[in-house]
């Protein structure tokens, strides 16, 4: 059975860095990884995303500031966000998905970031 279960949101000023991180446990087969955002009236929308194959992804607003990684020996998957604006308040959930047609197939319960400005 996988799970996946997130840590390491907060509160934090505009400016400011957070990262969250993503506990992997079974096998999610060759799907690929990811971290989504939601922010309430709106549907869920991907940030950043790694292929099986180590391929990286990342939503336009993010480049830059955020940084995806998979450490496969732990099975994390963290997301080091940088210059936070506060339009990057959300609810952030962990993903596991098929990679071509970005069917979610499993999801995290989600970790809150606020950033105030």
């Amino acid at each position: 059975q996988v799970q996946l279960v997130e840590s390491g949101g907060g509160s934090v000023q505009a400016g400011g860095s957070l990262r969250l991180s993503c506990k992997v446990s079974g096998n999610i087969g060759d799907n690929c990884l990811g971290w989504f955002r939601q922010v309430p009236g709106k549907e869920r929308e991907g940030v950043a995303g790694i292929d099986s194959d180590g391929s990286i992804s990342y939503d336009d607003y993010v480049l830059g500031r955020f940084t995806i990684s998979h450490d496969s020996a732990k099975n994390t998957l963290d997301l080091e966000m940088k210059s936070l604006k506060a339009e990057d308040t959300g609810m952030y959930y962990c993903a596991a998905f098929h990679c071509r047609t970005e069917v979610v197939r499993y999801w995290g319960q989600g970790t809150q970031v606020t950033v105030s400005s």
